[in-house]
């Protein structure tokens, strides 16, 4: 019997069109692993340093397809998944040698958080379904320098 996977109290599942072309690209391109997977139900369990997703294959008129509306690709319009990692720019420029559709290329951006500045550097590649994923990795602090 195998040891059961510790889940986050957050996990999002993205529908994929395809769910072997997704694992593909979130292991070989993005650097997650398999937690677990039912390949019988076309879907899996990936995990990169405890950021996890599902991923789920969409097959039309199976009533375990939870669809709220009208699905069309891409797929991740309005949303992006901010998934906190360690050598963002490695993993960028494996990103773009990989050859994945980059949304926003490696930048430096500082968030107000109330009286403090929250700085990251981060990118935003689009999956194989159009989901937006921002990877940021902590640069530190410092006082805010202008009100907004």
């Amino acid at each position: 019997m195998s040891e059961e996977p510790k889940l986050n109290p957050l996990i999002p599942e993205l529908l994929c069109n395809n769910v072997d072309v997704s694992i593909a690209f979130y292991t070989q391109v993005l650097g997650f692993k398999i937690l677990y997977q039912r390949q019988e139900a076309r879907f899996a369990m990936v995990e990169r340093a405890g950021a996890q997703i599902m991923l789920d294959e969409l097959v039309p008129g199976n009533p375990r397809s939870w669809i709220a509306g009208l699905l069309e690709v891409p797929f991740g319009r309005g949303m992006n998944l901010d998934i906190h990692a360690d050598k963002v720019q490695e993993l960028y420029e494996h990103v773009k040698t990989a050859g994945a559709k980059i949304f926003l290329p490696i930048e430096e951006k500082w968030y107000r958080a109330d009286d403090i500045d929250l700085g990251c550097q981060q990118f935003i590649v689009l999956d194989p379904d159009g989901y937006l994923l921002r990877f940021s990795e902590n640069i530190g602090t410092r006082q805010t320098q202008t009100a907004l």
